[in-house]
């Protein structure tokens, strides 16, 4: 990654209120907002961190966006995954560099890159979604984030039962899906004996449902939790919780299969 902005680059503009814009640089483009317009081309040869003010005089800071930041401004299909549940994820179902994760559903994309960045070159993921506009819209997200399609993902359109009949095995399993019991006994097979799958659902009769379902269908240990994302309002006469807060988006259950 060169060390200044050059056109193509996405950039993250963020003024004096922390206020954010995601950009796409173009050379002769131009920025525009309430406040004035900036010009691409003040932007491309700078270093990241650096000031610009509007021709009416709002300052922007410029930086790279975070994977946190493109995941809140990309374009949307099926809801994504936030933020603050992708680091659970990945950390509670122990996604490894070199691992092989099978996901389903694809949607936007958002857990598709997150589990691509977590198995690194070495790693695999065969992602399935059944509907053919969410998949669009996915690789339309992961070709825009990586610059390409990378080559460790495989997009799939189809439903996760399908795996069932291929000859492949993996090491993680992630569900993105309404009814993600109806997708237990293909999991069973594929998964590696010790393999993990983790479930991402908005409410207590699904993940009632879904844990009633993994021991018999040959998973254990298995635990269910919500993870809330509170910020902090800190200056120098005050520092306390902010007023708002990113409260519940789903649960997370995650559970192991037997040999």
């Amino acid at each position: 990654m060169s060390r200044t902005f050059e056109a193509g680059d996405r950039v993250l503009l963020i003024d004096q209120r922390d206020r954010t814009y995601l950009v796409r640089l173009e050379a002769g483009g131009t920025f525009h907002t309430h406040s004035g317009t900036l010009d691409h081309d003040a932007l491309i040869g700078a270093a990241e961190g650096t000031r610009f003010e509007t021709s009416r005089g709002m300052v922007l800071m410029a930086y790279r966006p975070r994977f946190a930041d493109f995941v809140l401004k990309m374009p949307r299909g099926a809801q994504v995954v936030y933020p603050k549940d992708v680091g659970p994820i990945v950390t509670y179902a122990d996604v490894f560099p070199g691992a092989t994760v099978i996901e389903a559903g694809t949607g936007s994309g958002a857990l598709t890159i997150a589990l691509c960045r977590a198995v690194g070159d070495g790693g695999r993921v065969v992602s399935y979604e059944v509907r053919d506009e969410h998949r669009e819209t996915a690789v339309a997200n992961i070709e825009a984030f990586f610059g390409k399609m990378p080559d460790q993902v495989d997009l799939r359109r189809g439903s996760v039962g399908e795996v069932a009949g291929a000859d492949e095995r993996f090491d993680r399993a992630v569900l993105d899906l309404p009814d993600p019991w109806t997708a237990l006994a293909a999991l069973q097979a594929v998964l590696e004996p010790g393999g993990i799958v983790c479930a991402y659902l908005p409410t207590t009769v699904q993940v009632q449902q879904f844990v009633l379902a993994l021991p018999g269908n040959g998973f254990q240990h298995i635990e269910s939790f919500e993870t809330l994302h509170r910020g902090w309002h800190v200056k120098e006469r005050s520092v306390r919780p902010d007023h708002r807060m990113v409260g519940h988006t789903g649960f997370l259950t995650i559970a192991r299969r037997q040999a």
